[in-house]
Formats: structure tokens, sequence, C-alpha cells
């Protein structure tokens, strides 16, 4: 019974793995041939998984991902979208009231201490989330950066071309091209899903309006 309580997070948490394994098994096999074709030689697994390759690979899908969810996180709580499950009640646009949010004398006694004390530590709490998602982003986005110039420059070496620095790099097309690439589909899913919502439904899921409810419905509504 207590894993059927967690299973969303298991269930993703497994298929995040299994698909991790299977990009590191089918890049290694892709970085070797290659290799062979620049008559170079082929690399261990462990070796391939711990490269620039792997990493750079690797981060700029993350960092995509929480970039969408961090401008979604905050974007939900000004913007609106008549209709859609995915947008608050038409009435509830902005930060709320602490009586809406539960924070300081209207919080109970099973909210967060954080957002009962009030203060600083109700102010940080009250936007923790955004400044997680927005640390892994930076994060993320600055590995992808060194990773990516590593790879970048193996390959101007392999061109007996000169290595360019960090910040050359970030400026560079090769760049900006893995960036924006993950950025715009990261978008376009976002903003699907917002506007499908209003007119398609998924029976059971909290993605959903209830499958009779009218379409302008937003939010609970």
């Amino acid at each position: 019974m207590r894993l059927r309580h967690h299973g969303l997070g298991l269930f993703f948490a497994a298929i995040f793995l299994a698909a991790l394994v299977g990009q590191a098994i089918v890049g290694h096999a892709d970085f070797n041939h290659a290799q062979a074709a620049h008559h170079g030689d082929p690399i261990s697994l462990g070796r391939y998984v711990t490269s620039s390759a792997f990493g750079g690979d690797v981060l700029e899908n993350w960092q995509s991902e929480y970039l969408q969810f961090t401008l979604y996180i905050l974007t939900t709580v000004w913007l609106l979208q008549r209709g859609s499950p995915e947008s608050k009640p038409l009435d509830k646009r902005g930060r709320e009231s602490d009586a809406d949010q539960r924070v300081g004398e209207h919080a109970s006694e099973r909210s967060p201490r954080w957002a009962r004390v009030g203060g600083l530590r109700t102010r940080l709490y009250s936007n923790s989330l955004v400044i997680v998602m927005t640390a892994i982003f930076f994060a993320s986005w600055g590995v992808q950066a060194v990773a990516g110039r590593v790879s970048y420059n193996a390959e101007q070496l392999d061109h007996q071309e000169a290595a360019v620095g960090l910040v050359q790099y970030i400026g560079s097309s090769d760049f900006w091209d893995r960036t924006l690439q993950n950025w715009q589909s990261e978008f376009l899913a976002v903003g699907s899903m917002a506007v499908l919502s209003i007119y398609l439904r998924q029976r059971g899921s909290p993605e959903s309006k209830p499958v009779g409810a009218p379409h302008d419905a937003t939010g609970g509504e």
C-alpha cells in the first residue's frame, strides 16, 4: 500500500534510469562508430559515461526541462488561460492573499513550519520551488557549457583548428544550436498542453478537466 502511495514518483524514477542507461549504451556505440570512421581508438562504456560527449548530451536536455518548469511555475502566477485546467481560475491572478495561501496566522498546525513562522523564512519558503528549480537550471546549463566546450574543442583539434575558451564557446552557434533546439520543443509542449486541455480530456487525470466540464471552465472551476 505504501508503494502505491508513491507510484508516480517511483514510476518516473524507474523509466528515467532505464532511459539514461539506454542512452549511455546506444551513445557509446555511436561514439565508437564515429571513432572508427575517424581512425580513432574505441573507448569503454565506463569512460564514455564520464566523458564530455555523454555529459553534454544529457545536460542539454536537463537544463531545458528545468527551464520549462521554472517558467511555467512563474508565468502561471500572473498569466491565465481561459478554459485550461493548467491555469488558475480567472479571479485568482497574482500571488493571492495570505488567507488563500494559508501562511502566517492563516496556517494550520499541519502546515509546514516555515509557512507558519512568518518573516524572511516564510518569504523564502513561499518561493522555494522556483528558487531550487532555477538553481538546478543554471547549474545544469553551466555544466552543459563546460562539457560542450570540451567536445567542441576535440572536434576542432580533429579538424586541425584552434580551440576556443569557455566564454567564446558560449557565444558560438554550436552552443546556441544545442540550447535552442531543446528550448523550442519544451515551449511548444507546454503551450500545446495548456491550449489542447481546453477542448480535450483524459478521464481520471488531474491534468485534465472532468470529461463533462464545459470548455470555458478554468482551473479548479
